[in-house]
């Protein structure tokens, strides 16, 4: 009971120690991101050459809102398939606060936004090029290009055959795009919830982390389960940022914080973690089930790859 107690007591610390700051992280995000999704996704669409880049640069705000956004945009077919990629890749989700909160870790922390970055674009113009070198042995290349770089105002139509307008369509996003919860018209509310959810998750994983080195003595079965392989740390952090939700990149994060894993399988956890991002792409793109299983198993491997280069990469 003593062990359970100080397992208890631990986790509350760590908590509350993290928490204003998170509070303040996401008020920043809450900020600047507060009712401005739309925008960035009609710039998006009416750039698409340079989709990769900036939706590698929004994938990197805190939070799944964008990745959230970008899957409710690919299902209407406004921005490229390699755009998603990037935005997907370059999310990290609740990495970015938690590590914030702790000092020594924010080298590695511009470390890991950096690479996620550079990888996200990279990949986003790589699948882009495939799919149009695929494009131009089946139809004319300008076929390809109008279907993909229409401007919001052509016929895009909606579940009923409708067509939808600019306002509709910011509608939706904004019915869509509730987890994050953009639409509120408080951000300091906005805030506030998100960071009682990342320290209840916070709270949780690190209670846990606490009760097995407690009982077990330390975090030898953690340690036993990803072995000091790092090659097998990817793939299972790979599988574990799959699960679309907030945790699974907390859960990763307080690992690597707590030296179970190392920084390549970090990454390629949070590269192949797109918070609900996934969820939104079934739900909106439901008509094309074998393409969204299709993306998130490309998404899986090509995580992995990443994993490997960086592992392979020094200066981590």
């Amino acid at each position: 009971m003593e062990i359970f107690l100080d397992a208890l007591w631990d986790a509350v610390k760590d908590s509350l120690i993290v928490l204003p700051i998170l509070y303040l992280t996401y008020l920043l995000v809450s900020y600047f991101s507060h009712n401005d999704n739309e925008k960035y996704s009609k710039i998006l669409h009416r750039t698409n050459k340079a989709g990769p880049v900036i939706g590698a640069f929004l994938g990197s705000v805190p939070q799944c809102g964008f990745s959230s956004v970008m899957s409710n945009l690919f299902s209407k077919k406004m921005i490229t398939i390699g755009t998603l990629f990037a935005v997907f890749i370059a999310t990290s989700d609740e990495a970015l606060p938690l590590m914030i909160s702790k000092p020594e870790f924010i080298p590695k922390l511009l470390l890991l936004m950096a690479f996620k970055i550079v990888y996200a674009i990279i990949v986003g113009y790589a699948i882009d090029g495939i799919i149009t070198l695929v494009k131009r042995k089946k139809q004319p290349l300008n076929e390809y290009h109008d279907k993909h770089c229409q401007h919001a105002h052509t016929e895009i139509v909606d579940d009923n055959g409708q067509p939808i307008t600019d306002e509709s369509h910011e509608h939706q996003e904004k019915h869509h795009h509730g987890h994050s919860s953009c639409c509120a018209t408080n951000i300091f509310l906005d805030a506030l919830k998100h960071t009682a959810i990342i320290i209840a998750y916070v709270f949780v994983a690190t209670l846990a982390i606490n009760l097995i080195r407690g009982y077990c003595g330390g975090l030898e079965p953690l340690a036993k389960l990803f072995t000091n392989n790092v090659y097998v740390q990817i793939l299972l952090s790979c599988l574990i940022g799959l699960i679309p939700n907030c945790a699974s990149s907390v859960f990763l994060v307080e690992m690597y914080m707590e030296g179970v894993i190392l920084f390549p399988a970090l990454l390629a956890g949070l590269s192949a973690g797109a918070g609900i991002g996934l969820i939104v792409l079934f739900t909106c793109n439901y008509k094309k089930t074998g393409t969204n299983v299709f993306i998130t198993i490309i998404l899986y491997f090509i995580a992995v790859i990443l994993g490997i280069i960086t592992n392979f990469i020094p200066i981590w």
